[in-house]
């Protein structure tokens, strides 16, 4: 990913805050016949000092297939964007352009068949996305369980690289950064509001 300096962001905790924060990711790995993707909810967790992401997807899904075979796969974390007019600058001379924030995971990974692990992993995201239903789960009827369970296939990837973009008018001058956040912020858009939030917890704009 192309990254100017001013948009790179170095900082894991803040790259895992965002990864948790906008879960629903796109995974793309190699085949014979070029790229497949899919998108799919991952969870994003510290192990001993090491990114590892987690998810289950269809059995009937070709591409896990594909995350054995190939060496390394791609998840992308994308999360809020926003339109941004260069009538929010004080200068005439000016373009649009776009704000955005997005995260890419390379890494290699295994899959997850065995029930005892895969019912395990499940009860990871269960307990991340859904936690009422952590005590449901369980509670069906073990038959039911094992049959929806041999219907999907896990896998984990450990991060081998981790690339963090947040392009956020970082290269305009404070007094821009404040129009651009104002202006956001009043949206009826929630994803240019969240645009606005995350410039703001990102110190830019009028301190």
């Amino acid at each position: 990913m192309y990254i100017p300096e001013d948009n790179r962001v170095e900082n894991g905790n803040a790259a895992l805050a965002f990864m948790r924060a906008n879960p629903f990711a796109v995974l793309v790995s190699s085949t014979a016949d070029g790229r497949f993707a899919t998108h799919t909810p991952i969870l994003a967790i510290e192990v001993e000092g090491r990114l590892h992401l987690r998810a289950h997807m269809a059995k009937a899904n070709p591409h896990w297939q594909y995350i054995n075979g190939y060496p390394e796969s791609l998840v992308i974390f994308h999360g809020p964007h926003a339109y941004i007019s260069p009538t929010l600058y004080d200068a005439r001379d000016s373009v649009p352009t776009w704000n955005y924030a997005a995260v890419h995971v390379y890494g290699t990974g295994t899959i997850v068949t065995e029930e005892a692990r895969l019912d395990h992993l499940l009860q990871e995201l269960i307990a991340r996305f859904d936690s009422q239903y952590a005590e449901q789960w369980p509670s069906l009827g073990e038959q039911y369980r094992t049959r929806m369970l041999r219907h999907i296939v896990g896998f984990e990837f450990v991060a081998t690289r981790v690339e963090t973009k947040f392009k956020l008018s970082q290269n305009r001058p404070r007094s821009d950064q404040e129009n651009v956040i104002q202006s956001l912020a009043s949206s009826s858009d929630s994803s240019a509001a969240a645009v606005a939030a995350l410039m703001r917890q990102s110190g830019l704009g009028k301190l």
